[in-house]
């Protein structure tokens, strides 16, 4: 299966798409690529991906997919930039574009990159610059333009942001610099040829025939670097999911409640520290660390004041050492207040669970493990949170349910 990241370069509805063994996607965003249909064996040809409007597709995520057994191909757009930076790792690269990127001949995104509507039209409404380079070059080559019109012409349109590059605003641009000659010319060939000019769907178009053409991805044993990090575990963790009590639960979403409401979780959170320390010198940890930290008298600091690793929730046995103590109650609490949020969202206009005020979920934070703001950083550290920002985030996604349990049950939450 090829899996193809597009929207402005190269539309769904192109005829090439109706082959079977392509499926086109939207443009690619942060954690697209942890989709479960893209597997090992499948093919990747990323051309587009948004970066300012959602987070982006990260490079670590696309080394993590090769090293999976995943081809990867960059080309036309944000792709080609991608494939110029990571040709060294793995991934593979086609088309002009990707070309100059790997040259130098290009470096900016700002080269490939064009405006979309908001309203989720995945239609360019601006013209990539390098396109533009393109046409100038022709246009020279025709003696349409001179050189230095050309020059100065392309400075020009290279001036304008590229969300603001519409086809009015180049051919404002063009007639005051180039004359009504060019643009009679460029309307001769667009006629002639809608696509004309068009490089980066060229590009889109030749990789989606190269994908096609390469031999089945052949087994590998990696990349022999490590891709793993605190960061790609977070991302990774967002996806995990279980099914259990006949539910499919976010795994990440149970942890976040036993971190919070069970007043035992420091302990459970304790016991998996140390059990990341066995096998280095059998030291347990609180000693090894006194060892590594002789720079003063003991005790040495706690443990989770100094580790703070980023749990796999992908990992089993990670799981099961920090779900120890949930119950059936607990994961049907996780459901009911997922379940709280969707209908705030239906009853509230704008309502989402990261726009309730940092205030509110810090003082439900503070009652509920009956601390003070003075040592919140250490009660969050000692339930596996980065810090208190981290454990507010998350209080905010339970807050709605709170609230309707606390409605149901006469209680105060904060």
């Amino acid at each position: 299966m090829i899996h193809v990241f597009t929207g402005p370069t190269l539309a769904h509805s192109e005829p090439v798409f109706s082959a079977p063994q392509l499926r086109a996607l939207p443009p690619a965003r942060h954690g697209d690529l942890d989709d479960p249909e893209i597997e090992p064996g499948h093919t990747v040809v990323l051309i587009d991906g948004v970066y300012h409007q959602a987070p982006a597709l990260r490079h670590k995520e696309i080394l993590a997919a090769i090293d999976c057994g995943v081809r990867v191909i960059g080309a036309a757009s944000i792709g080609a930039l991608r494939a110029a930076e990571l040709h060294g790792h793995g991934m593979s690269g086609s088309g002009r574009i990707y070309r100059a990127y790997r040259r130098g001949v290009l470096s900016g995104d700002d080269e490939v990159a064009v405006g979309q509507a908001p309203d989720g039209d995945l239609r360019a409404q601006t013209w990539p610059l390098v396109n533009i380079r393109h046409i100038l070059r022709v246009a020279e080559r025709e003696r349409v333009l001179d050189r230095r019109t050309s020059a100065v012409l392309l400075e020009a349109l290279a001036d304008v942001p590229y969300e603001q590059r519409t086809e009015p605003a180049v051919r404002a641009v063009s007639r005051r610099i180039a004359g009504v000659e060019f643009l009679l010319w460029l309307r001769g060939r667009r006629l002639h040829d809608p696509h004309w000019g068009d490089v980066k769907r060229a590009d889109a178009l030749g990789a989606l025939l190269l994908a096609r053409k390469l031999p089945p991805v052949v087994p590998h044993v990696g990349l022999g670097v490590t891709v793993s990090t605190g960061y790609t575990r977070a991302w990774a963790n967002g996806r995990a999911t279980e099914k259990v009590d006949g539910r499919v639960l976010p795994t990440a979403d149970r942890l976040a409640y036993q971190q919070i409401f069970d007043p035992e979780f420091p302990q459970v959170w304790e016991r998996w520290l140390m059990r990341l320390s066995v096998g280095y010198d059998g030291l347990p940890l609180a000693e090894r660390l006194a060892d590594l930290l002789d720079d003063g008298p003991p005790p040495a600091p706690a443990p989770y004041l100094v580790v703070r690793p980023v749990p796999d929730l992908h990992d089993p046995d990670t799981v099961a050492v920090l779900l120890d103590r949930e119950t059936a109650a607990d994961r049907e609490a996780v459901a009911r207040y997922a379940a709280a949020n969707l209908t705030a969202r239906d009853r509230i206009p704008g309502f989402s669970p990261e726009a309730i005020g940092d205030g509110v979920a810090r003082t439900t934070l503070m009652r509920l493990w009956r601390t003070d703001p003075v040592a919140a950083e250490d009660a969050a550290a000692a339930r596996g949170f980065r810090n208190t920002a981290d454990a507010v985030d998350r209080m905010k996604g339970f807050l709605a349910g709170l609230l309707a349990d606390a409605e149901v049950s006469g209680r105060t939450v904060c």
